[in-house]
């Protein structure tokens, strides 16, 4: 596989601009008769985005957080599924980043350049909580590893090259195994139901002893001994996302009432779009859009800041700051996929025009973490200075 390499934050946004103007076009199609998005993922690698976080030193652009942010509410925008396939991409070259070896960094950064796909295998049903991970990595005499267990929910694992598993050892300490899609014993299945981001595969794996070399395991357990941003920019990805979902959903129905929509009979107007109490609602959810694009870039750019100078304080506030982001893109991103129904009108609800599609995806979106616990930590860190505490996800 060969992929185009881009060379700054210029390109790089450039580039995902035009992807998401070609995405936009078949979402609908795809969403409604669940056709995953394998060409388009193609296309995505080929563009080199997938690898715009690779270090300069091992010859990517190393964009800034804002920058990606903005590359992941772009693609969102257009297609909810297709943004969150390479979310976990992301978190886990920054997992690379800050635990791998030199000589895996050499490894997986020019797997990423060449175009090379990350999945997950993290997340585990009927255990007593997110974190009660119980998929095992057993050491071997020779030095090697063998993983057995049962993830689910695991995105990009179906298009991945790649599928980073997330495993206790021995010890019972939390490492991440990077295996790839064809090892012996390791099955992806595509079995995922939800009723929204229908296409993003995020379906069962299963580990049967497959075996693991000694190079391909990292201690993910001493990223949260220190002052980190692990959870900041994996949390941040998905601000994103509900930022990208909310516009895509204000443009849509801005669309429809422009075209499609009639005026209630009451308003005396002679289209929807001269409506004033449309008028009114589209400037509130506009208001609402643009409140989580500036809290998403206000966010990114306090973890651009931590980055530069990582400390207990700077990667708090980057955190504080990733979480408040969340909290009101999640509330936008559902507001205004429900709103879409407000304010088309009675059409909106046939289901050949699935307009219900941003609803449903960021409905379901939005139940990846709850934020209520967000706004716990923001509460308790504003009035008694109490810092976010390291478990990754915030």
């Amino acid at each position: 596989m060969s992929a185009k390499v881009i060379v700054d934050d210029v390109e790089a946004l450039t580039v995902a601009r035009s992807l998401a103007d070609e995405f936009r076009a078949g979402a609908s199609e795809r969403d409604a008769e669940r056709r995953l998005p394998r060409a388009e993922l193609d296309r995505l690698a080929a563009s080199g985005l997938l690898a715009v976080t690779v270090p300069a030193g091992h010859g990517g652009a190393d964009v800034r957080q804002e920058t990606l942010a903005e590359i992941f509410r772009l693609l969102a925008s257009a297609d909810a599924s297709l943004a969150q396939i390479p979310q976990s991409h992301f978190v886990y070259v920054n997992v690379i980043r800050r635990q791998g070896t030199p000589e895996q960094r050499e490894f997986f950064f020019g797997e990423v350049l060449s175009g090379r796909r990350f999945g997950n295998a993290q997340s585990e049903a009927g255990t007593r909580h997110v974190q009660d991970i119980r998929t095992r990595l057993e050491a071997r005499p020779d030095g090697s590893f063998t993983l057995t267990g049962v993830k689910h929910y695991s995105t990009g694992a179906l298009f991945a090259d790649w599928i980073p598993v997330l495993a206790r050892a021995e010890d019972d300490n939390l490492h991440v195994a990077y295996v790839p899609r064809g090892a012996p014993g390791l099955t992806v299945i595509d079995d995922w139901d939800g009723m929204g981001q229908r296409t993003t595969a995020s379906g069962t794996v299963r580990l049967e002893a497959v075996p693991v070399a000694a190079d391909r395991v990292l201690p993910h357990h001493l990223t949260f001994q220190g002052p980190q941003l692990h959870g900041a920019v994996a949390q941040l990805l998905h601000a994103a996302i509900d930022a990208g979902i909310a516009g895509g959903a204000l443009a849509e129905a801005a669309e429809f009432v422009r075209t499609k929509s009639r005026p209630w009979f009451e308003s005396g107007v002679e289209t929807a779009a001269e409506d004033p109490l449309l008028i009114q609602r589209f400037g509130e959810l506009a208001i609402q859009v643009r409140a989580s694009e500036a809290l998403l870039r206000e966010a990114a750019r306090a973890v651009d800041a931590a980055r530069a100078d990582l400390t207990d304080d700077t990667a708090a506030e980057a955190s504080i700051a990733v979480a408040a982001a969340k909290v009101h893109a999640a509330q936008t991103a559902v507001e205004a996929g429900s709103a879409v129904f407000e304010v088309s009108g009675t059409r909106a609800a046939l289901d050949s025009l699935n307009l219900h599609r941003h609803w449903r995806d960021a409905r379901t979106h939005t139940l990846h973490d709850p934020a209520r616990w967000k706004v716990q930590h923001i509460g308790r860190y504003v009035l008694n200075g109490t810092r976010p505490p390291r478990h990754g996800l915030l």
